[in-house]
């Protein structure tokens, strides 16, 4: 799809956790007349919309679902357990998985965290969502271990969270359908990687100092050092001087004192005076 086949504006889909402002902004800043259209989804739902063009691009967590869309990874969460404000893990900064092994450790059917073997006791029943697994806690039935941004999305005032450091982690991607990398596409993959207003999206750079041409001129630079004439071959030294830096100290050294029998300084070049 070219450039002039794309919407007349940008349809950003995102998943619960992922704040996409940051990248919105900037979007506004460089493209001002191409609104951005946020469009919130599931996690399980955002690869449907992304394949029925309702959006067209997303924020998904890695793996991505299926080989035919393209994505970019951009960041990996820290992974936390959330606990009620009076658990005994709230009394420190951070614990392995093993410090829940006591603990009811609930799974919910949306968790984006790909487990081995998950810490702790299971429970009865795996809560549909993350966010009802959330309620559960406040309820004192277990504990809960989620991607941050998830803790962050659910907070409440009698919870509290705590960072797991042998956990899996979650991956958050931009993601695409590959058929449909339009002009927007690329322009929101420059801003989500950093780069420019003047990049050239991914195209090659502009060519080394030595590669261009001298501004104003047209020709093509050249260094300092090594000047080449049109024909490419250095310029030979004047006659009578010497190359090299022994040779330079040495005509220094036999010029002092009179070591040549001649005048001090040795004798001036140009034109010889004329007799009165």
């Amino acid at each position: 799809m070219t450039g002039s086949e794309a919407p007349p504006s940008f349809r950003l889909a995102y998943v619960p956790g992922v704040t996409p402002s940051k990248w919105v902004r900037i979007w506004n800043e460089r493209l001002p007349d191409v609104p951005l259209e946020l469009v919130p989804v599931s996690a399980d739902e955002v690869y449907d919309v992304l394949r029925r063009g309702d959006a067209d691009a997303g924020f998904v967590r890695l793996p991505v679902d299926g080989t035919d869309l393209s994505a970019i990874p951009l960041y990996t969460e820290t992974t936390v357990v959330v606990v009620p404000k009076d658990h005994i893990v709230a009394a420190v900064e951070q614990i392995s998985g093993e410090d829940l092994a006591d603990d009811i450790v609930l799974h919910p059917l949306d968790d984006p965290l790909d487990w081995e073997s998950l810490p702790g006791r299971p429970a009865l029943e795996r809560p549909a969502t993350t966010a009802d697994a959330v309620e559960l806690v406040a309820a004192g039935i277990g504990v809960v271990v989620v991607p941050q941004s998830l803790a962050r999305l659910h907070h409440r005032k009698d919870l509290t969270y705590r960072t797991v450091t042998d956990a899996p982690e979650s991956r958050v991607a931009l993601a695409w359908p590959e058929e449909r990398t339009t002009d927007r596409v690329e322009d929101f993959i420059g801003i989500v990687r950093g780069r420019t207003v003047n990049s050239t999206r991914g195209r090659s750079q502009t060519p080394p100092a030595a590669q261009q041409k001298d501004r104003g001129t047209g020709k093509p630079a050249r260094s300092a050092a090594g000047k080449s004439d049109a024909g490419g071959a250095r310029r030979k030294p004047a006659p009578g001087r010497t190359g090299g830096k022994a040779g330079g100290r040495t005509a220094s050294k036999n010029t002092r004192g009179g070591g040549t029998g001649g005048p001090k300084g040795g004798a001036k070049r140009g034109k010889p005076r004329r007799n009165p």
